[in-house]
């Protein structure tokens, strides 16, 4: 499995590779250390971290705890998030895995050459939005301008996230398998909203080494219209 992941990657990163650097794509996956189908879509993420274009973030949900595994980096507020995900287009299902990709293409299950394709074509798409966040001690600045502006608000949210972190699964559907997880969320927060038509100029706290983003969204959850790093 992992070797034609690798080829399918390797077709869509060389071509990726020729797109202008911006916009950063963020991509969620929801996952779970309980969950047998979560592997492969966990290794997938790291891939997907190679390419700066991309922001992997591994939300871990906390429903399949009852199975025998109490995922470690499990948060209900994640779970809450992929639900209000499910509510925005009419359904009350949520899978693991997940991927949602820009807030709005979403895929159930592990399907290495669709993400490809929907990746492509977010990568491809351009933004209307432009973002800069600067650090300034234990501070962020973050700067934001919409052209044309935005008909409606929009969500500024900061996330941050653990690099890399491998797991002796010990229980449960994965019990015995050792996994290493990539950008795994610690904490994913509403900053403020913004309205989209005048520039925005706004600061948060950012104590700490831990890299994180800074995600403006539409409400609904729905698209995400520009991110950018912090490390």
């Amino acid at each position: 499995m992992r070797h034609f992941v690798s080829a399918a990657c390797g077709l869509w990163l060389a071509a990726a590779a020729q797109v202008q650097a911006e916009p950063v794509v963020v991509v969620e996956l929801y996952t779970s250390q309980g969950c047998s189908s979560c592997p492969p879509a966990d290794d997938f993420v790291a891939m997907l971290a190679s390419n700066p274009q991309i922001l992997p973030l591994a939300l871990h949900v906390d429903y399949w705890d009852y199975i025998g595994w109490a995922d470690k980096f499990a948060q209900p507020k994640f779970t809450d998030r992929q639900r209000a995900y499910a509510k925005a287009v009419g359904s009350r299902t949520i899978y693991t895995p997940q991927l949602i990709i820009g807030g709005s293409d979403r895929i159930e299950g592990f399907a290495p050459e669709e993400t490809a394709d929907r990746l492509r074509a977010h990568m491809e798409a351009g933004t209307t939005v432009r973002l800069t966040v600067t650090r300034e001690g234990d501070r962020l600045v973050i700067r934001a301008e919409a052209d044309p502006p935005l008909t409606e608000p929009v969500r500024v949210q900061l996330v941050r996230y653990k690099p890399e972190e491998t797991v002796l699964i010990e229980r449960g559907e994965n019990a015995g398998k050792t996994v290493t997880y990539t950008n795994i969320v610690t904490s994913w927060e509403r900053v403020g909203d913004w309205s989209g038509q005048e520039p925005l100029e706004m600061s948060a706290p950012y104590p700490g080494d831990e890299p994180g983003a800074v995600i403006v969204q539409q409400q609904g959850p729905a698209a995400i219209l520009a991110a950018a790093r912090v490390d």
